[in-house]
């Protein structure tokens, strides 16, 4: 018997999922929206907030805080609370209705950033925010999930140890994740690569993020891309790299629910869409492991990619873009 809900982070649901045209592809789906506050980051959310009342860096009067587009907001505001510590959210304009109201719920208090950064995101303001906070309150403590190693080491002893553990047969081929704040990506890539030296580690980004090197533009879907590259993943461990439109993103999602009854997010959109862009033009000649994270739930989404006008919307957005190119 569990006192809390928030006890059950990890052991989520491994499922196989059969992509019609990749018969050669054993792909599966770690389903990371299956976390206590639904999404991937409760592991990460709890994991330092442990090691921080066990290293001394939090006692029980640190406030916490951070920047997040949504779903590390949602996570910490209730292990803050959980764990009796009080946590000031920093989110911006772009985070979902839902996202805003569970994080305000769990009793965090809430700063919205307005105007974007240089790059037509917000991220780099979230930060500037955060910073400035920082130096006029006492006792405050920054998690910083774009440095903080703790971040890699949460995902690096759970996330990785499990899908390690769960796949059939020879083990891992490839792995795809999606990037934004860099955590997920550097701890599971750094323990895959230790038990199978030979797998691929694919990292998988939106058009409009700078993370690796294209040119920024504005970005609709939260929780995937960044403005800057994370300093964390001077330590991942990638081999390669797909970038998807938002367009791809919304069309995997409801391929997602419709052919595999999966309600995911965004992220998940992507990381599904970029694995039949990665293999559509490859032979795969013996079958091949494919995992992936479907790191939140597609309810923080239905006003987005799960709305038809405002997918419609995007496209056209999209068609205007190509013409002007």
């Amino acid at each position: 018997m569990i006192t809390s809900i928030l006890e059950k982070v990890g052991n989520t649901p491994i499922v196989s999922l059969d992509i019609r045209g990749y018969s050669k592809l054993n792909v599966f789906a770690k389903l990371e929206f299956c976390n206590p506050t639904g999404s991937v980051k409760d592991r990460a959310a709890s994991y330092i907030i442990k090691k921080g009342f066990e290293k001394g860096f939090i006692n029980k009067d640190t406030t916490l805080i951070e920047s997040s587009s949504g779903n590390f907001g949602v996570a910490l505001s209730a292990f803050a609370r959980y764990n009796g510590l009080k946590f000031i959210c920093v989110i911006d304009k772009n985070v979902s209705p839902i996202n805003e109201t569970l994080i305000k719920s769990y009793g965090a208090k809430v700063i919205k950033v307005e105007e974007p950064d240089i790059f037509g995101g917000y991220l780099l303001n979230r930060i500037k925010t955060v910073k400035n906070i920082l130096e006029t309150n006492a006792n405050t403590y920054w998690i910083n999930q774009y440095e903080s190693l703790l971040n890699a080491e949460a995902y690096y002893k759970s996330l990785a140890e499990e899908i390690c553990n769960e796949v059939p047969g020879d083990g891992i081929d490839y792995v795809f994740m999606g990037v934004s704040s860099g955590g997920t990506i550097t701890g599971v890539s750094q323990k895959v690569k230790e038990r199978y030296p030979n797998a691929r580690v694919i990292a998988v980004d939106i058009f409009g993020s700078v993370i690796f090197g294209k040119e920024p533009s504005k970005r609709l879907i939260p929780g995937i891309g960044s403005s800057m590259r994370p300093k964390i993943l001077n330590h991942a461990k990638i081999d390669d790299v797909v970038w998807v439109s938002e367009v791809e993103t919304a069309e995997a999602c409801r391929e997602l629910l419709k052919e595999h009854f999966l309600f995911a997010g965004g992220s998940s959109g992507s990381v599904y869409a970029a694995i039949k862009k990665y293999f559509a033009d490859k032979e795969v000649e013996e079958p091949a492991n494919v995992v992936c994270i479907l790191p939140d739930r597609g309810e923080r989404y239905i006003s987005t990619v799960y709305n038809a006008g405002w997918v419609n919307m995007l496209k056209e957005s999209q068609l205007m873009a190509e013409e002007l190119v």
